[in-house]
């Protein structure tokens, strides 16, 4: 994936996660509640190596 490509889909996985977060919270359903911050943190680690990237490109 391009660079611009990695940093959209962390910000996809962020908005998918806190989404079924803040959903499975609504309705009861601790499952959903936890994928969501399962994704939440995917997407957080990939903004994070993409940070790291461009820190070191200067």
């Amino acid at each position: 994936m391009t660079e611009k490509n990695e940093k959209t889909q962390a910000k996809i996985e962020q908005v998918k996660g806190k989404g079924k977060e803040t959903v499975g919270r609504a309705v009861g359903n601790e499952s959903m509640t936890a994928e969501g911050r399962a994704e939440g943190a995917k997407g957080d680690v990939r903004e994070a190596k993409e940070k790291v990237k461009d820190a070191f490109k200067r």
